[in-house]
Order: C-alpha cells, then sequence, then structure tokens
C-alpha cells in the first residue's frame, strides 16, 4: 500500500487532507449536492487507516504485509 514507506509528517499531512475532504463532503450531502455519497464511507475508513499508521509509526511497531506474514 502507497502509506507504508511515508514518514509521520506525511501520514499527518494525508490526514489532514483526508479531514479536509470528509468535511467538505458532509457540507455536500447536507445540501444535496453530493454526486458519489458512498465516497463519505471511503474517505472516513481512510482517516481511520491513517490514524492506525501513525499510531504505529508512534508506537514504533513494525509495519507488515500480508505477504511477510506467511
Amino acid at each position: 500500500e502507497e502509506l507504508k514507506g511515508l514518514t509521520l509528517e506525511e501520514l499527518q499531512d494525508k490526514l489532514a487532507d483526508a479531514f479536509e475532504e470528509r468535511d467538505n463532503l458532509q457540507i455536500q450531502k447536507a445540501t444535496h449536492q453530493i454526486s458519489n455519497p458512498l465516497r463519505i464511507r471511503e474517505v472516513r475508513r481512510e482517516i481511520a487507516r491513517l490514524n492506525t499508521y501513525i499510531r504505529q509509526h508512534e508506537l514504533g511497531i513494525a509495519i507488515e504485509t500480508k505477504k511477510e506474514e506467511k
């Protein structure tokens, strides 16, 4: 995945962008202008994924892929 090799600062920048996108999508939803309502779910999951990677980075946990586990 593309998030694996990023630094903590890059992850935090992506998180800020994702929060901004989520806020914009919520406004579009409230005004009935949203073209793809499922994008809200995708962005919400992206935020959770970014938070996980940031926390792992803070704790120093190695991020392994499923290929490495097998």
